[in-house]
């Protein structure tokens, strides 16, 4: 499990969450199991739901024997969901380390990394139907730059969208190597690598509706969280941050502040870190993804 992936920030985390040994706590992002396993360390009797929708990390879930541990194999915009299921109406803190996993980047089989040829698959979930592949093929011009725009932040989105829907009606777009093929001949020179991973983040996104699923978690942890419960986020671009900066300061995504009828501001969370929490020297050294990880911890106010 610690070749599946290497937790980032671990203690930050832990430290993060102010963990009450009989607490009861989430993690939405079991993955190989790094962090949940500090977590389970650290309590004394309370209880550890973990949410992955990764078949593989399901096989890591039932690698480690304890009771407390619950898992649930879905994506974590079900939370409240799954925590009725369980009976929680309450939690002590929740985790979430955004992102797709070391162990599915290095995965070939899943497309998610522009080093291997394969398949473009991209799905978090296996059991979806569309892939990658299927979206560069189904998808006209115009959603194919917003996408590429807004969620890849390519500068030259428009005109890469054009070439795509031009070269698919010749031949499909279904590898890697296909893809890559036609970003070559837009990629600014020696920025290649860059752009191939802003195209496949803008895929990836798209493809799982990260932002939508960061969304519905978000306003389902303010309201699972128990009076001073803790809410740790890392994340791993500005699109990501940037929502989870925004719900906690201002309890809305876009725009400005909301107030109730008497002037006061109305949000759940209260921040904890002002300024996001990064990875030291060492970490980065050790692990390359710590690098561009931001950490943000809150804390659930009200009574």
């Amino acid at each position: 499990m610690e070749a599946y992936h290497n937790p980032v920030m671990l203690q930050e985390c832990l430290e993060g969450l102010a963990l009450k040994p009989g607490g009861t706590y989430v993690d939405v992002t079991f993955g190989g199991g790094g962090h949940s396993r500090a977590i389970l360390e650290q309590l004394q009797g309370g209880r550890l739901v973990v949410f992955d929708q990764d078949a593989d990390a399901k096989a890591n879930a039932e690698a480690i024997d304890d009771e407390r541990l619950i898992f649930a194999p879905a994506n974590f915009r079900y939370l409240k969901r799954y925590l009725r299921l369980h009976r929680i109406d309450q939690i002590d803190g929740l985790l979430a380390d955004l992102g797709v996993s070391s162990h599915q980047i290095d995965d070939a089989d899943r497309g998610f990394s522009t080093r291997f040829d394969a398949r473009l698959d991209m799905r978090m979930d296996k059991g979806m139907k569309k892939t990658a592949a299927d979206l560069l093929q189904e998808y006209d011009e115009k959603d194919l730059h917003r996408i590429l725009g807004m969620y890849g932040e390519v500068r030259n989105a428009k005109t890469l969208a054009a070439a795509i829907v031009a070269a698919r009606v010749n031949e499909p777009i279904v590898t890697v190597a296909d893809l890559k093929r036609i970003l070559d001949r837009y990629a600014p020179r020696r920025k290649e690598f860059r752009y191939y991973a802003q195209v496949f983040q803008a895929l990836r996104i798209e493809l799982n509706d990260e932002m939508g699923a960061l969304k519905d978690l978000l306003e389902q942890s303010a309201e699972m969280l128990a009076p001073e419960g803790r809410l740790v986020v890392m994340s791993y671009h500005s699109l990501e941050d940037r929502l989870v900066k925004n719900f906690i300061n201002k309890g809305v995504f876009h725009g400005e502040v909301e107030k109730d009828v008497y002037g006061n501001v109305d949000k759940p969370l209260s921040a904890i870190t002002r300024k996001p929490v990064m990875a030291g020297e060492e970490e980065v050294k050790a692990n390359p993804r710590a690098r561009s990880a931001k950490l943000r911890v809150a804390e659930k106010t009200g009574a």
